[in-house]
């Protein structure tokens, strides 16, 4: 079956960079949305930039824009999330997800789907 696996966090300075990957395994994801959540210790989950499949459009939260860029390859086997100028704020787990609603400034994005599919995370410690 499909799974998302997330790579590429870990422990970084403020100011630093660092590029998150998700693969996708088991088959071909054909999803209309994908997009990259976080989750910090006693917050909920929010999410961070999506990205339309077929029109390639992508949406930001707010405290990332201009520091993060969402991009897919065209095969549609990876999603990468570049953080660039991070800040302590941003620590958190990072989640990649397929399908998933997705709020992103009073914008419900990626809504509709029958099942959406999610990754297990990878930590990001800005520090």
């Amino acid at each position: 079956h499909v799974q998302l696996v997330e790579s590429g966090g870990g422990l970084v300075q403020p100011g630093g960079s660092l590029r998150l990957s998700c693969a996708v395994s088991g088959g071909t994801m054909r999803a209309n949305c994908m997009g990259w959540f976080r989750q910090a210790p006693g917050e909920e989950r929010e999410a961070v930039a999506v990205v339309h499949v077929k029109s390639g459009n992508t949406y930001y939260i707010d405290s990332v824009k201009g520091r993060f860029t969402i991009s897919r390859d065209n095969a549609g086997n990876t999603l990468d999330l570049q953080m660039n100028s991070l800040k302590l704020e941003d620590t958190a787990m990072y989640y990649c997800a397929a399908d998933s609603p997705a709020k992103i400034g009073g914008t419900i994005y990626c809504a509709g789907a029958n099942r959406s599919f999610w990754g297990k995370g990878t930590q990001v410690t800005v520090s």
